[in-house]
């Protein structure tokens, strides 16, 4: 009983010690950003030449350092997140070190076309709740989107005739065609502020677009362009416009080149080397038979239809001198045949 008591004893006096560093000089310390300062010099000697005895050394200070952040951030109010059950979550106060940035921080967001016709009118947002009380289903269903309060107009199985339309038209055919313009000006609007907002960020400027709306086939066919491929998957799993080709449009319009690369396969590059010196040096020309036939085809009709051309058109010859009438070729013969005697006399009368 006594050895058992007495492993307890070490066995607690260690955990005691596992908890307590001295220091001779006290640590600074930022909880805010949860860092920590040693000004200590740590021990020369052991931290020259690489061996298990630096590693062990560099291991425990770490340990020590970290121990003490630890601890203060144990003496920090703390409070229960989510209720009693919840996990104990420390206060941080604000930080006093100004650490640098890895990245610069990010540029503010171009605002959108309603952004700034609110700021030019001084429209302020009124936040709405995202949850109404819906009179026909009895329950609380969402202001927009799928399954909103008062549903879908252009399901309903009752449309109302608004005063002046025609009574023949199909309103429930109506219905549809306005919610179908709707979603299609809202698609253009999000592409309109997307491209606004690449055109922004891009060190060059690109061409501008007309905020009017009177844009042309091929301004809209790049913004298209570029809100697809401002996507992480480049475009891959967007949705395609009605008339927008299957294949989604790359960063570049243009082919890149490909370049096989230095360090390869060596065989394959010794054969392609000396079939190209083989092909150099010998004197007989390389025959490509199929180019050689379609191009004695390609030769054989077009002789054939040289000859068939020149036959239609000696038969059309023929066919026009038996079909010309007699009594206006032998008028026009015989006139051209008159004695000059006549042709005075008639002349002299």
């Amino acid at each position: 009983v006594e050895a058992v008591l007495a492993a307890a004893e070490e066995q607690e006096a260690e955990k005691r010690r596992s908890i307590t560093v001295e220091k001779e000089l006290e640590l600074e310390f930022d909880l805010g950003n949860l860092l920590a300062v040693d000004r200590n010099p740590p021990a020369a000697a052991a931290l020259r030449g690489a061996g298990p005895r630096r590693e062990a050394l560099l291991r425990a200070l770490a340990r020590y350092n970290t121990q003490l952040l630890v601890s203060r951030l144990w003496e920090l109010p703390a409070e229960r997140a989510g209720g009693a059950g919840g996990p104990l979550v420390a206060q941080l106060p604000e930080p006093t070190f100004r650490l640098p940035r890895e990245k610069p921080p990010p540029k503010p967001r171009p605002p959108t076309r309603w952004e700034q016709f609110a700021r030019l009118k001084g429209i302020r947002r009124k936040k709405k709740t995202s949850l109404v009380w819906d009179e026909q289903a009895k329950e609380w269903r969402r202001r927009w989107g799928y399954r909103r309060a008062g549903g879908d107009p252009s399901r309903d199985w009752l449309a109302e005739v608004p005063a002046g339309a025609d009574p023949e038209e199909d309103q429930f055919a109506r219905l549809r065609r306005e919610k179908r313009e709707r979603v299609a000006r809202n698609e253009l609007n999000r592409l309109r502020n997307l491209a606004r907002a690449h055109r922004a960020g891009s060190a060059a400027p690109a061409a501008p677009l007309h905020p009017t709306g009177h844009q042309d086939r091929d301004e809209l066919r790049r913004v298209a362009r570029v809100a697809r491929v401002s996507t992480a998957s480049l475009g891959r799993f967007q949705p395609r416009l009605p008339k927008e080709p299957a294949e989604p449009p790359s960063r570049s319009s243009g082919k890149k080149r490909r370049f096989e690369p230095l360090l390869g396969n060596l065989a394959a590059e010794r054969s392609r080397q000396l079939e190209l010196l083989r092909d150099m040096g010998s004197k007989k020309p390389v025959l490509d038979i199929t180019r050689a036939v379609n191009k004695q085809l390609r030769q054989e009709e077009a002789e054939a239809a040289a000859a068939n051309k020149g036959k239609k058109q000696s038969k059309r010859g023929k066919r026009g001198r038996r079909q010309q009438r007699p009594g206006r070729s032998s008028k026009k013969s015989g006139a051209r045949r008159q004695p000059p005697q006549q042709k005075a006399a008639g002349g002299g009368r």
